[in-house]
């Protein structure tokens, strides 16, 4: 079984950064998951992908938020992160970290970032 548990979302102004957290509860290390990833759902559209991290290590990310967001991990702390720089208003959104294992989708409860001034 895997639990996901997010952290670090919050209000920030325009330019601004925020780093998101997300921990894997259990016994299950990061290591084992095929991939992980951070997705977002803004108010009236769709969950999109924004940035992936696989066990081989090998990232990618949604074109608007290249150069800007960086994901990774430590493995002691089995966390993944999610580097979030120069925000924009069009960055806001409830953000969920997902994982891969054995087959299965896991996502964690989701955590909102809003970039206001």
């Amino acid at each position: 079984q895997v639990q996901l548990v997010e952290s670090g979302g919050g209000l920030v102004q325009p330019g601004g950064s925020l780093r998101l957290s997300c921990a894997a509860a259990g016994s299950v290390s990061i290591d084992a998951m095929a991939f992980m990833a951070w997705h977002r759902q803004a108010p009236g559209k769709q969950r999109e992908l924004v940035a992936t991290f696989s066990r081989w290590g090998t990232t990618n990310y949604l074109d608007n938020v290249k150069g800007r967001f960086t994901i990774y991990s430590d493995h002691a702390k089995n966390t993944v992160y999610l580097q979030m720089n120069s925000l924009q208003p069009e960055d806001t959104a409830v953000y969920y970290c997902y994982a891969h294992y054995s087959v299965t989708d896991y996502w964690g409860q989701g955590t909102q970032v809003t970039v206001s001034s």
